[in-house]
């Protein structure tokens, strides 16, 4: 028999999931969580192309390339672990993952595996230029999208931005952070060439664009940039 002066499990459960994951954006949630899972994939899918290219890829594809041919296994399956690790370091930064940032850790890594099931090495060296400058746009967008969605950042930038907060700047957190990991991946077996180069120089004035050009305004956003007035919501009764 239940006891009607019991508080229901949800009810309790919520304020726990408050304190732990970021507040989903209640404007065009469906939209949101399609144009998330789009982005993501697509991120996987630009991280494999450039693998593919065998040109070099970004830091964080390095150290998982690296594992992979140190320790066996698919690169994208330890995109999954290396994302589930880097996650456990946002504890003692008190960061909060949002719903994007927990979708991250396995979609682009099961994106990694299936386009580099789908998609061959370069056959030569047009090929390779071809997979690996395709990959970094591919990339630029995939990033505005996702982060667009505006659920989350994902664990490896949550990282960065977590230890800003704790008063490192966030250029030296970012910057010291890609330089670890590439250095670990490149020492365990990981490409780092041309790609990483290019990657490194253009990603940066390409998301620069990208991000703003995707990103999911509220209404309230909306109203402000074209100057109409939104009327506030009635109160409950």
């Amino acid at each position: 028999m239940e006891d009607s002066g019991s508080v229901p499990t949800s009810h309790r459960s919520a304020p726990l999931l408050s304190r732990v994951l970021l507040p989903v954006v209640p404007d065009r949630r469906p939209l949101r969580i399609a144009v998330l899972v789009v982005g993501l994939a697509a991120y996987g899918a630009s991280t494999a192309l450039m693998l593919r290219s065998d040109l070099g890829v970004m830091p964080w594809g390095v150290l998982d390339q690296g594992l992979s041919r140190t320790f066996g296994g698919e690169v994208g399956t330890w995109s999954i672990a290396t994302a589930v690790l880097v996650l456990l370091c946002w504890i003692p930064l008190r960061q909060r993952p949002g719903l994007g940032t927990l979708v991250n850790v396995v979609l682009v890594g099961l994106s990694i595996n299936t386009t580099l099931a789908l998609v061959p090495v370069a056959s030569g060296p047009v090929a390779a230029w071809g997979l690996l400058l395709g990959g970094v746009l591919l990339n630029a967008l995939a990033t505005g999208v996702y982060v667009g969605a505006g659920l989350g950042p994902g664990p490896r930038d949550g990282l960065s931005i977590g230890l800003a907060r704790k008063g490192v700047p966030l250029r030296v957190a970012r910057t010291g952070v890609e330089l670890l990991v590439l250095g670990i991946g490149f020492v365990l077996g990981g490409t780092v060439g041309w790609g990483t180069l290019v990657y490194a120089l253009a990603i940066g004035p390409m998301v620069h664009r990208t991000i703003p050009a995707f990103r999911l305004r509220t209404p309230a956003e909306r109203a402000a940039r074209t100057g109409v007035t939104v009327p506030a919501a009635a109160p409950a009764h």
